[in-house]
């Protein structure tokens, strides 16, 4: 049945972006956190703040996915394109 089809292509474009956008944020917090255990010139009070900053960026991964999916066009709305 083509709504099936067409309903498993749109889980599975929805999942990529989720897990694209997951990865992007969480690489950018690992690059962070990885920066700041190299940095040997950091104030404490500089490395707690990009402590910090590297727990926000994860925290807001999910939220940042599932707005990803949301604003994702229907895999019928991009075929039509």
């Amino acid at each position: 049945m083509q709504e099936i089809d067409n309903l498993v292509a749109q889980v599975k474009a929805n999942e990529d972006a989720e897990d694209s956008a997951t990865l992007l944020v969480n690489g950018i917090a690992g690059q962070i956190s990885a920066a700041v255990a190299a940095a040997t010139s950091l104030s404490a009070a500089d490395r707690a703040k990009l402590v910090s900053l590297v727990a926000d960026l994860k925290s807001h991964a999910d939220p940042l996915a599932a707005a990803v999916v949301a604003n994702t066009p229907a895999a019928s709305s991009a075929a039509a394109s």
